[in-house]
């Protein structure tokens, strides 16, 4: 198992900085959340972040800086794998989806 050590965001970067731009590359990417390349190529992995072709060229859209940050949030606050990280995002975006569709139906 490959350990990866998570910085605290460091970054020179924020999110703000970005919303300007449409894509981001892996390093800026990475730059933006504070952490680092193989972080993010980890998220890739564990489905957490969508699979690119290739990783090294991929270019990240501005909604997955969220979804990196509360995968980072998780990590760190739980203490968990990035396995876990994954089932627990997987988790939150069902229960939002199912909150959207009952919202939906109550205004039908």
């Amino acid at each position: 198992m490959t350990t990866i050590q998570i910085r605290e965001n460091a970054s020179s970067f924020t999110a703000s900085d970005v919303m300007d731009q449409q894509y981001l590359d892996l390093s800026h990417f990475a730059e933006v959340c504070g952490q680092s390349p193989e972080w993010v190529l980890q998220l890739i992995e564990h489905g957490i972040l969508p699979e690119r072709s290739e990783p090294q060229v991929s270019m990240f859209m501005d909604e997955d800086i969220s979804r990196a940050q509360r995968a980072y949030r998780l990590q760190r606050d739980f203490d968990a794998s990035f396995s876990a990280v994954a089932m627990m995002i997987d988790l939150i975006d069902e229960v939002q989806q199912l909150r959207h569709q009952v919202k939906q139906s109550h205004f039908k």
